[in-house]
Formats: C-alpha cells, sequence, structure tokens
C-alpha cells in the first residue's frame, strides 16, 4: 500500500461514462439472465437511453457482447496476476482456490462467464466465441506458467489439468456445494502439482 494520496482521477467524458453505463447493464443482465435472453432494448431501457445512443457505442449487439467479454476477460485477468507468489506456485494456486471458493459463496453467483457465453455461441468462427476462447487461451497460459514454476515435466499436461480442475469448480459452486468449492479446488491443485513436482524431482 502506498501512502501518498493519489491524484484526482480524470472525470470521464459523456460518452465514455455513457459507454461504461451501457457495459454496466450489460454485465448484470447477460450474466444474470444469459446474453440470448437479454435484448439491446432491454438494456437501453436499463440505461435510460435512445437506441439512437446505444447505437453510437455498439454497432450490434454481438459487438457489446464481445466488449463485456473483454471487460471481464480484464477484471479476471488482473485478479488472477495478483495473486501470483512468484516464491511458492502452490500458494498462487491455494489463493486462486480461495477466491474462486468465495466468488461461487456470492449471492447471484451464474459460474464463470466464459463457459456461459460458450454454450450460447457454439459456432467457433463467431467473434463472441473468439472472444471467449482467447481469453481461455490466456488462462491456460497462466496455469502453465504455475505448473513451470512448479518445476512439472510435462507444463502443458498439467496447465490442461488445471484448467479442467478450475472449470469443475466453476459449475460444481453454482450447481453444487458452494462452501465447499474452495477447500475441494485447493486440494486438487495442490495434488495435481505436489505429485507433478514430485515425479520431476525423481
Amino acid at each position: 500500500m502506498h501512502d501518498e494520496t493519489p491524484a484526482p482521477a480524470a472525470k470521464p467524458s459523456g460518452g465514455a461514462n455513457t459507454r461504461q453505463r451501457i457495459l454496466d447493464a450489460a454485465n448484470e443482465l447477460f450474466y444474470t439472465h444469459g446474453i440470448r435472453a437479454t435484448s439491446a432494448d432491454r438494456i437501453i431501457d436499463q440505461v435510460g437511453i435512445t437506441k439512437v445512443t446505444f447505437y453510437r457505442h455498439f454497432r450490434t449487439k454481438n459487438d457489446l457482447v464481445v466488449a463485456y467479454l473483454a471487460q471481464q476477460s480484464a477484471a479476471e485477468q488482473a485478479w488472477m496476476l495478483s495473486t501470483v507468489d512468484d516464491a511458492d506456485p502452490l500458494a498462487t494456486a491455494r489463493t486462486i482456490a480461495a477466491g474462486i471458493g468465495a466468488a461461487s459463496c456470492t449471492p447471484g453467483f451464474r459460474g464463470c462467464a466464459f463457459i456461459n457465453a460458450a454454450a450460447e455461441y457454439p459456432d467457433r468462427d463467431d467473434p463472441v466465441r473468439v472472444a471467449v476462447d482467447t481469453h481461455r487461451g490466456w488462462m491456460r497460459d497462466f496455469f502453465a506458467g504455475i505448473a513451470e514454476k512448479a518445476g512439472v515435466r510435462d507444463v502443458d499436461s498439467v496447465a490442461n489439468q488445471l484448467m479442467i480442475l478450475r472449470d469443475g469448480a466453476m459449475v460444481n459452486g453454482y450447481l453444487g456445494d458452494p462452501p465447499t468449492v474452495a477447500d475441494s479446488l485447493g486440494a486438487g491443485f495442490s495434488s495435481i502439482l505436489g505429485s507433478a513436482g514430485a515425479r520431476e524431482s525423481h
């Protein structure tokens, strides 16, 4: 933490503020009700703007969906990067598990926004699905970095296993027993990283 008083943030322009209000409404409605079930008109009504204003910022609803996922991706990447303990990859994994567990217990939790979006956009060439795959590619690379720091031999295989555990935890946090997610996921991460690291040391 810093003791210095931060300089006042620049006030966003009217256009930037309106765009963010649209994204905020989309974030709430897409995540809670589903992307295809949420019309552009519903978002327009919630924000309290005209259609002309909406389409000035987002040419199509798909453009808004891609922007929504980009915002989700930036937030998740920032959070995951904040968990990194360069000296202890297992500590990083446990922090991620604890964070996912805490999110699972939050009212309104609906699982992973990217898994949900992929279920609604099966066409891999659709820009929405491309945005999903891009984020998941980043996340897999992140897990590969953890695996590499843990000294495992087959980094790609372990990264895939960590992704599967993460995805399963997100689904279980919504459909299963949220209070058990953190401990179960943490144990799974530790088991995979610990056993893979032990094999490498022999």
